[in-house]
């Protein structure tokens, strides 16, 4: 059985502080000479939340930006029983005969209420696993948003310096998740399954407008035909979105993750993809976009994060009073602005 977020992290952080930590040029150099031992702990590095960690972890990854931002981006997203980790798979060793080096950020759900989260992907994975070409790095949400882990930015940073040109970030199924990813990579996938113009209905209409190309999975043997029927329902849905910003249309797909057909095409499609968004300047336009955005979620995450630890009883008290009634929302959280900038009293 795999093990839960919480038991793992905290055997990973255990064994950092067991080891005498490298300092940041040693941990660049070996990331950028492709040491798979040292990116994982730069990367559990930038997972913690230690301050000692961060520093480090800054350190790291200003040596390694000057090498990163030369790999394809791809997001890929889908609904539940589309067989999202299947599909990595069968394309990751697709990938790998094209003499790519990839690396899977699969990141999975985290519990609310226990705050676990079973990391399947190695287990599902297991071909993949085993190529050296490959580089699979699950990753618990936590409370961010919709689920995508916090730091896989820069995670994706540093592997890019270490050498892997196609990255794979996996989200956790449809939801507020794929916002995010989308802000990361430079075409997102989105997978459905047969019978898709009923599964539509379930799909939030944002989602269908910011993928890049759609593929209908499980197209083989009997289901072929029900396939072909969800990838013409998928183009009729597909014609009344409107027009992506590149100017480019979305494609749909059919492929078999079990049989192997159609998962050429798919990355055909994504070279040609990635080929149109550099010719128009897209590409480099988007990325910039990218990291603007990522600069305000940062401004923000650190912004919280300081509010709370500055305030701590006084916010809980706050929020009694306003879940008694004897106080409103909005003229409390004014209050606390306020006393976090020392501009008014203590609530």
């Amino acid at each position: 059985m795999p093990e839960t977020e919480g038991k793992e992290e905290a055997q990973i952080r255990g064994s950092i502080k067991k080891k005498s930590l490298p300092d940041a040029e040693t941990f660049s150099q070996g990331i950028l000479s492709g040491d798979i031992v040292l990116l994982s702990r730069a990367i559990t590095l930038v997972e913690s939340t230690l301050p000692s960690h961060q520093e480090l972890a800054e350190a790291i990854l200003e040596k390694c930006l000057p090498h990163s931002g030369k790999s394809i981006r791809v997001g890929i997203t889908g609904i539940p029983g589309v067989g999202k980790s299947t599909f990595i798979e069968s394309f990751g060793n697709h990938l790998i005969e094209q003499g790519r080096k990839i690396a899977v950020l699969a990141v999975d759900p985290t519990s609310q209420l226990s705050k676990g989260s079973i990391l399947g992907d190695k287990t599902r994975m297991e071909i993949l696993s085993r190529k050296k070409e490959a580089f699979i790095r699950p990753s618990p949400s936590g409370d961010s948003l919709g689920g995508v882990a916090r730091k896989t930015r820069e995670t994706i940073f540093l592997c890019e310096a270490a050498g892997f040109d196609t990255i794979l970030v996996e989200t956790v199924g449809v939801g507020q998740s794929e916002t995010a990813v989308n802000s990361m990579v430079d075409i997102f996938l989105l997978l459905l399954i047969a019978g898709a113009g009923d599964e539509l209905q379930g799909i939030k209409r944002g989602i269908m407008e910011m993928a890049d190309l759609i593929a209908i999975t499980k197209a083989d043997g009997e289901n072929t035909a029900r396939a072909n029927r969800a990838k013409a329902e998928t183009i009729s849905a597909v014609h009344f979105l409107p027009s992506h910003e590149s100017g480019i249309k979305t494609e749909v797909r059919t492929c078999s993750a079990v049989t192997g057909e159609g998962i050429s095409e798919i990355w055909t499609e994504i070279l040609n993809f990635i080929q149109a968004i550099k010719d128009k300047g897209y590409l480099d336009k988007k990325r910039k976009e990218q990291a603007k955005h990522w600069l305000h979620e940062s401004v923000q995450s650190m912004l919280l994060d300081d509010f709370f630890s500055k305030l701590g009883n006084d916010f809980h008290r706050a929020e009694e009073l306003v879940t008694q009634g004897l106080a409103g929302s909005y003229q409390t959280a004014r209050k606390l602005v306020k006393y976090y900038k020392n501009e008014g009293q203590q609530i």
